[in-house]
C-alpha cells in the first residue's frame, strides 16, 4: 500500500471528524471563489472595454447614472435633451461621430430595454476591436419600424427575423402598451455585454410612437428654454406652430389626442422640435478635443459630457473594491480556522494511533514514512476540501447568474473562471504542510518499545 492509500484509510476511520473539517475548508473556499468570480465579472462588465466612445453627453445630473443608463441600461434616464442639441454636437468640428439614443420603454414580452438609435450605431465597433456581428441578419436597419435584437432577447422570447414586437411605455409592468409594431430585421450575435438583452429600434420609428414626441407647443417652449432664448408671445407661438404644421403636417401622438384613425402602416417625418434624445455617444477627433468639449459643457447647466471611464472607476474603487477585500479576508479567515480544525483533529487522533504507528515501525516502516502518512492525510483533507469548495463556488455562480440578470439586467457568464483561483491551491498545499507538520513530528518521534509496552 502507498502513502495515499494508507492515509485515505486512516481518514475513513475518522469519517465524521474528517468530513466536518473538509466541509469547513470547502465552505471557506466556496465563498472566496464565488466572491472572486462575481467581482471579476463585474470588473470586466464595468471596465470600459464594453464601450468604444470617448464621451457620453446627457442632461445635467449624476454622471454615474448617465453611464449606467446609457451603457448598461440598469438605471432610469435622468431627463431628455432636445434633438437640436444632438445636431449641434454632430456638427461640432471636434466631434468625429455622434450617435443619438432614446430610451425609456421596454418590450411587451420579457421587459427587455428598448433603445432608439440610427443605422450608424451598428457601423461603429461596440467595443475596441469588436465590430457588430449578426448571428442572423435579414435586411438593413433603415426603415422606421425596423428592429435589431440581442441574441438573449431572441432566445428567451423565441423571436426570429420577421417577428413583430410592441413596446410598453415607461418600463413599468401593467403600463400602457403602444399599438405600433416593430419588425425584427436582424439578430445580433452574442457579445457578453448588455447588447445581448437589448432591442434596438430605428429612431424615426421611436418618435412616431404615441407619447414619444412632445406636444408641439410644449416642445417649442422646452427647446427655447434649453437654449436660453426668449419665450414667444401667443401670436408668435401660433405663427410658429402654423409654420411647422405646414411643413410636416399634423401628427399629434400625445395621449390627450388619442390614437384613433391614425395609420401607422405609413411613416411620416416628425418635426425636429418635437424630438428628444436621452443621451448621445461621442467619438472625438483627438483626446484633447474630448477634454475641451467636456469642460465646455461642464460650465453650463443644461447638459454634461462624461468620460465613461471615470464614474465606473469610482464605482469600482469606492464600492466594489472594499466589499471585495472584506469578503476575501472573511473567506481567508474561514479557511484558516478550518486548517486549525484539521490540525486539532489529526493531533488529537495521535494518542489513539500510537500503537498502530509503533506496529508499522516494528514491521519495518521508516520514520519518514510515518511522517509522510500524516502529511498526506493533511494534504488530502485540505486540497480535497479546496476542490469541493471550487465546485461549490462555481455552482453558486452558475445558479445565481439567471437571478442576477433578472434583478440587475447585467449579463453574467456562469462559466467564468478567474485566474486568481489558481493561487488557492498552492496556498492550501502550504497550509496542509504546516497543519500536518506537528502531528507528523509526533508520529516521527514515537518510541516503538514504549508504545507497544503501554498498549
Amino acid at each position: 500500500m502507498n502513502l495515499a492509500t494508507i492515509s485515505w484509510k486512516n481518514i475513513r476511520q475518522r469519517s465524521l471528524a474528517s468530513s466536518l473539517t473538509t466541509l469547513s475548508v470547502a465552505l471557506g473556499v466556496m465563498l472566496m471563489v464565488a466572491v472572486l468570480v462575481l467581482v471579476a465579472i463585474l470588473e470586466s462588465t464595468f471596465s470600459q472595454r464594453s464601450i468604444n466612445y470617448d464621451l457620453i453627453a446627457g442632461p445635467k445630473g449624476d454622471p454615474l447614472q448617465l453611464v449606467l443608463n446609457t451603457v448598461y441600461h440598469v438605471s432610469p434616464p435622468i431627463e431628455n435633451l432636445p434633438y437640436r442639441f444632438y445636431q449641434d454636437l454632430a456638427n461640432d468640428k471636434r466631434v468625429e461621430v455622434a450617435i443619438p439614443l432614446a430610451m425609456g420603454d421596454v418590450t411587451e414580452e420579457g421587459g427587455f430595454a428598448i433603445v432608439g438609435t440610427i443605422p450608424e450605431f451598428f457601423k461603429i465597433p461596440y467595443a475596441p476591436g469588436k465590430d457588430h456581428d449578426f448571428r442572423i441578419k435579414g435586411t438593413e436597419f433603415y426603415q422606421p419600424f425596423d428592429a435589431y435584437i440581442g441574441y438573449r432577447v431572441a432566445m428567451e422570447n423565441n423571436w426570429k427575423v420577421g417577428s413583430k414586437l410592441k413596446l410598453r411605455h415607461g418600463g413599468v409592468a401593467g403600463d400602457h402598451v403602444h399599438d405600433e409594431e416593430f419588425t425584427v430585421v436582424g439578430i445580433i450575435a452574442p457579445t457578453g455585454l448588455p447588447h445581448d438583452k437589448t432591442v434596438y429600434v430605428h429612431l424615426e420609428g421611436f418618435y412616431q410612437i404615441q407619447g414619444h414626441d412632445k406636444p408641439l407647443k410644449e416642445a417649442i417652449k422646452r427647446e427655447r428654454e434649453f437654449y436660453g432664448e426668449a419665450p414667444l408671445s401667443d401670436d408668435e407661438m401660433a405663427a410658429e406652430i402654423k409654420k411647422i404644421e405646414a411643413k410636416y403636417g399634423v401628427h399629434d401622438h400625445s395621449h390627450d389626442h388619442g390614437h384613433e384613425g391614425h395609420d401607422h402602416g405609413h411613416s411620416h417625418e416628425t418635426p425636429i422640435v418635437q424630438k428628444e434624445v436621452t443621451s448621445i455617444l461621442l467619438s472625438c477627433r483627438t483626446p484633447i478635443a474630448a477634454q475641451l468639449l467636456a469642460a465646455e459643457l461642464k460650465k453650463g447647466f443644461k447638459a454634461q459630457a462624461v468620460n465613461p471611464i471615470f464614474p465606473m472607476q469610482k464605482l469600482m474603487n469606492d464600492i466594489l473594491g472594499p466589499i471585495k477585500q472584506l469578503l476575501v479576508v472573511m473567506s481567508g479567515l474561514i479557511v484558516l480556522v478550518s486548517g486549525i480544525g484539521i490540525f486539532v483533529s489529526i493531533y488529537n487522533s495521535m494518542s489513539a494511533r500510537r500503537r498502530e504507528i509503533a506496529i508499522m515501525r516494528a514491521l519495518g516502516a521508516q520514520r519518514r514514512t510515518v511522517f509522510g502518512i500524516i502529511l498526506a492525510e493533511s494534504v488530502i483533507l485540505c486540497v480535497g476540501g479546496g476542490l469541493l469548495g471550487l465546485l461549490l463556488g462555481h455552482g453558486i455562480v452558475y445558479f445565481a447568474a439567471p437571478f442576477v440578470e433578472v434583478r440587475t439586467g447585467l449579463i453574467i457568464n456562469p462559466l467564468t473562471f478567474e485566474k486568481t483561483e489558481l493561487i488557492l491551491f498552492p496556498v492550501l498545499l502550504l497550509m496542509s504542510v504546516l497543519v500536518g507538520f506537528l502531528p507528523g513530528m509526533a508520529a516521527y518521534q514515537t518510541d516503538v518499545a514504549e508504545s507497544l509496552s503501554n498498549s
